[in-house]
């Protein structure tokens, strides 16, 4: 599992995905959510703007993906 470090109370799915290189950029990162390839907490998600929390797990392609607070 990556761990992706963040310095917020939560981020939302869509800027995790471009914070961690999963996705290139927003737009390409809105297209994955809408198409269903993107689940959190082991469910599809299609809402771009979900607020994640450290714990909560992002899967695409098969790997995982968490936000952690920084040190």
């Amino acid at each position: 599992m990556e761990t992706i470090t963040i310095t917020t109370e939560f981020i939302r799915l869509q800027d995790l995905m471009k914070l961690g290189s999963i996705a290139a950029s927003g737009g390409e990162a809105k297209q994955l959510i809408q198409d269903g390839q993107v689940r959190v907490n082991g469910e599809i998600c299609l809402q771009r703007g979900r607020k994640l929390r450290p714990g909560d797990v992002v899967t695409y392609l098969g790997r995982d993906y968490t936000a952690a607070y920084a040190p």
